[in-house]
């Protein structure tokens, strides 16, 4: 088999169009987790903290040794909301999914004993 038509088929794959799908729909979330934290979370719940520590960005907090942690918090703050909403979005999927019925059990059949049994009488007959 030729490189491109590997190529062909490794790039054809469902995994491959999955991940590639995933990758592009996670970089639009990213900006909307982003906003959402930047434009939401950090006025409406932060807004007093920042106040005091004389700050008007959460990424601009900084120790006096110039060390910034302020845009360590918003990355954490970020990976929290995006692990809570893919949280709940599993969540979800899988209430949707169709609850599988366990398969019927398998009618009880005569034991080793008894097939032997049977078989020793016909032989007999």
């Amino acid at each position: 088999m030729g490189f491109v038509s590997e190529f062909k088929d490794f790039i054809s794959k469902g995994n491959v169009m999955d991940l590639a799908v995933g990758v592009i729909i996670g970089g639009a979330f990213s900006a909307i987790v982003k906003s959402f934290v930047e434009d939401v979370i950090t006025p409406a719940l932060l807004n007093p903290a920042l106040k005091a520590a004389q700050v008007e960005n959460l990424a601009d907090l900084k120790t006096d040794g110039g060390i910034l942690y302020g845009k360590f918090l918003a990355a954490i703050i970020s990976f929290l909301v995006i692990a809570f909403v893919i949280f709940m979005m599993v969540k979800a999927l899988n209430s949707l999914k169709k609850k599988e019925e366990p398969a019927p059990a398998a009618p009880a059949g005569p034991s080793q004993e008894e097939l032997l049994t049977q078989i020793r009488d016909l032989l007999k007959k």
